[in-house]
């Protein structure tokens, strides 16, 4: 069955840097596009970067446009989020998505940026 495990998540400050990774298993990796998800305390989940099945195209929600770089190697079932220059309002649970007959989640990592 799939299979989505993030992790990467933490406490970092203002301006700092993370890294997420989210390695997938139970499914042909390299035929599907994948997402990051977040969702903050009492708001709505919502998308963060999506990457299609080759990493030839990506999208971003216009908050995290120039800070975050979403990333897939398809030799390792992995995909990253890479965040850059984080604030305040990027703090909240991160998933990792896949639309594969259905939605699939994984657990979440979270994120916190605080001073």
């Amino acid at each position: 069955q799939v299979r989505l495990v993030e992790s990467g998540g933490g406490l970092v400050q203002p301006g700092g840097s993370l890294r997420l990774s989210c390695a997938a298993s139970g499914f042909t990796f390299s035929s599907y596009a994948m997402s990051w998800y977040r969702q903050a305390p009492g708001k709505e989940r919502e998308l963060v970067a999506r990457i299609t099945n080759y990493g030839k195209g990506t999208d971003y929600a216009d908050s995290v446009k120039g800070r975050f770089t979403i990333s897939r190697d398809n030799a390792k079932n992995t995909i990253y989020l890479q965040m850059n220059s984080l604030k305040d309002e990027d703090t909240g649970v991160y998933y990792c998505y896949l639309s594969r007959y259905g939605a699939n989640w994984g657990q979440g990592t979270q994120v916190t940026v605080s001073s």
